[in-house]
């Protein structure tokens, strides 16, 4: 048999609406009677409350938090499971966690609405063009440029314009080709 709630609360310095607060929430857990064990119920103060509300100085536990590049990727489960430890996790863990990613999310938005951030599809879609456009305006220089060429150098124009065509070709060929450089 425990201490009464009342009692409790005197003996850790709150109010009883404080140690009813913290029953319903979960952090502590009275015994089958109603009473509170407190030596039990001190550990769970500790460990399940934020330190600035558990009456002691308590160091609360590191926890692992995610990197910025992380949030957004779809790992088929929360951004922030990865941080908890794979036991379970404190109240004082789950929030900190849960209060990094948020920050992390809201600075993502921000960044999107001060126009720091685009949508891939967009980018992806906007190099698309610029590279068709840069294709398509060395294919048609050999047509613009042949004849003059084909003049100053007394040649045949219509040759001249098949070897540049060529030489353009295959060089937009050459550069289409991926090549991977690891240093």
């Amino acid at each position: 048999m425990g201490i009464s709630i009342r009692a409790y609360a005197r003996h850790r310095g709150v109010t009883d609406t404080a140690v009813h607060k913290a029953i319903r929430a979960g952090r502590i857990t009275p015994e089958a009677d109603g009473t509170i064990d407190a030596t039990k119920a001190d550990a769970e103060w500790a460990r399940n409350s934020a330190p600035a509300r558990s009456g002691t100085q308590a160091r609360a536990p590191r926890v692992a938090v995610p990197e910025a590049a992380d949030i957004g990727h779809d790992t088929g489960r929360d951004a922030g499971a990865a941080a908890l430890p794979a036991g379970g996790a404190s109240l004082l863990q789950a929030r900190t966690v849960n209060e990094v990613v948020k920050a992390q999310t809201n600075k993502v938005r921000l960044a999107r609405l001060k126009g720091e951030l685009v949508e891939r599809s967009q980018v992806v879609a906007h190099v698309f063009k610029l590279a068709r456009d840069e294709r398509d305006a060395w294919l048609n220089w050999p047509a613009r440029v042949s004849a003059q060429m084909a003049a100053t150098l007394a040649v045949d124009p219509h040759a001249m314009h098949l070897a540049l065509e060529a030489a353009v070709r295959a060089h937009l060929a050459e550069l289409g080709e991926v090549r991977v450089k690891v240093d």
